[in-house]
């Protein structure tokens, strides 16, 4: 019996582990470039690429997202903060303008908040 409830226990911290506290160790930033037209963002494996875009204040921008993973959880991309929310078609290209944001990090994920992303502004 002992046994049977330390492997649950185990399997609980796994699961938490795996879902909300993992990041993958590589993390890509890129800054913005006025002369692209936008910052693209690739979504595959499990992860945005780049995961860490950084902005300047007051200026508005666009995120070219391409979703190239077909899984249920990259479907969808959300910026709580600002309010916007937006279906990713698979192997397509969608893009999101931004606008002016004041100093701060602003956080963007998945629905299940497994795909994680951020904005710095500075």
């Amino acid at each position: 019996m002992l046994v049977i409830n330390l492997v649950g226990i185990a399997l609980i911290v796994l699961i938490i582990w795996w879902f909300w506290l993992y990041s993958p160790k590589k993390k890509q930033k890129t800054s913005a470039n006025k002369s692209n037209g936008g910052i693209s963002v690739v979504v595959q494996d499990g992860v945005y690429q780049p995961s860490t875009i950084v902005l300047s204040t007051n200026t508005a921008t666009t995120l070219k997202f391409t979703r190239k993973d077909p899984s249920p959880c990259a479907e969808m991309v959300i910026f709580p903060d600002l309010e916007i929310s937006a279906e990713l078609p698979l192997n397509k290209t969608l893009e999101i303008p931004l606008p002016k944001m004041k100093k701060g990090k602003y956080v963007f994920h998945c629905q299940m908040q497994m795909y994680k992303g951020y904005l710095v502004v500075e």
